[in-house]
């Protein structure tokens, strides 16, 4: 690939142009918006000029609700050799692009498993997919030419192919980040209204439930309208839950013992359920997940305590596998949570109280 043309320049798309522009790739952006493709010019991530002929790859990077359209016109312009959107969903735009009596010979679909809550050029980064699933969904009228242009832009983004059928795919991702988007929203907006006392009680856990409702809404009206039967049939299921386990904690109230006994055990029956489908998401690089030990430290909040953590945790050749901070409330203090091999804790323990480092536990 030698030559391509981004048509989006928000996010996706302007980190799709930045990884390309850094692999020598020449992109040329186009926007509705002329601004935002001046803005992702400005940014390194290619020119808002027109390319003068066809480019190799033309990337669509619009909301779901409007790539078949716009796919439909780079077509019959002839923009390009290859067509490829970056819709999070994927069947109703082919649909769209059939009913259109296009040829799709020259078409995948495609979605980067990989995002930001924060929209627009200003967000992108070219390492955005760096390590990412993305799916690509070709059929059997998929030239090869254009298959191999769409696994050339996985590489170039060093994400991680993944070929799946499009319909699968929506599926997939209803279960796996439309319906979680939807939990998230709804607990947050349980705080929305919530005495001063008690959302500064906000600890990590709540955090971390809550971090993706940071989200746009437009964009996410899009997306879900895109998409919303498998959606709205993974929330009946969430319902159905929701209805036993409020019915269990009403048993819990309840001065028969033996209904509190019930109670117990379908909260237990949900607890367990959810240990059950944690354990299955995938872990490091993608991999089968694995247990770590955690060694907690205390810290400061000040510049350079975290980069002395990570040095002397090195010197005593002790790989960090992942990394927590939760912030005291009121305190300009933390808690930094390393994850390590459960061999490496203890070494990793002692190498940082021997350099002066408190630990908790």
């Amino acid at each position: 690939m030698r030559t391509a043309l981004v048509i989006g320049t928000g996010l996706i798309g302007t980190s799709a142009a930045l990884a390309l522009v850094s692999r020598g790739v020449v992109v040329h952006l186009a926007d509705h918006d002329p601004e935002q493709a001046r803005t992702a010019a400005a940014l390194g991530a290619g020119t808002d000029e027109a390319p003068e002929g066809p480019v190799d790859l033309a990337i669509v990077a619009a909301p779901p609700a409007h790539v078949a359209a716009t796919l439909a016109d780079a077509m019959r312009r002839g923009a390009a050799r290859g067509y490829l959107d970056v819709a999070s969903v994927k069947g109703g735009p082919r649909r769209e692009l059939e009913a259109l009596g296009l040829d799709l010979s020259s078409y995948i679909g495609s979605h980067p498993m990989s995002g930001r809550e924060k929209s627009g050029p200003l967000a992108a980064t070219g390492d955005l997919f760096e390590g990412r699933p993305w799916v690509l969904t070709p059929t059997r009228d998929t030239d090869t030419e254009v298959l191999n242009l769409a696994l050339e832009l996985v590489s170039h983004c060093r994400a991680v192919p993944v070929v799946m059928d499009a319909d699968a795919h929506d599926r997939a991702v209803a279960l796996v980040s439309h319906m979680p988007h939807l939990v998230s929203s709804m607990v947050a907006a349980r705080l929305e209204n919530a005495e001063e006392a008690a959302v500064r009680l906000c600890g990590q856990g709540i955090r971390d439930v809550t971090r993706i409702a940071a989200s746009d809404p437009r964009m996410w009206i899009d997306i879900l309208s895109a998409n919303p039967g498998p959606v709205a049939d993974l929330l009946a299921d969430v319902s159905a839950d929701l209805d036993e386990t409020v019915q269990a904690l009403r048993a819990l109230q309840s001065s028969d013992e033996a209904k509190r006994r019930e109670g117990a055990t379908g909260i237990e029956d949900v607890l367990r359920r959810g240990n059950a489908g944690q354990v299955r998401v995938p872990g490091k690089h993608g991999s089968a997940p694995r247990a770590y030990e955690i060694v907690a430290v205390l810290i400061d909040d000040q510049p350079g305590q975290l980069a002395r953590i990570f040095a002397d945790a090195g010197m005593a050749g002790v790989n960090i596998e992942d990394v927590r901070i939760e912030h005291a409330t009121g305190q300009q203090a933390g808690l930094v949570q390393l994850m390590v091999e459960p061999k490496a804790a203890q070494v990793l323990s002692t190498a940082l109280r021997e350099r002066g480092w408190a630990l908790r536990g």
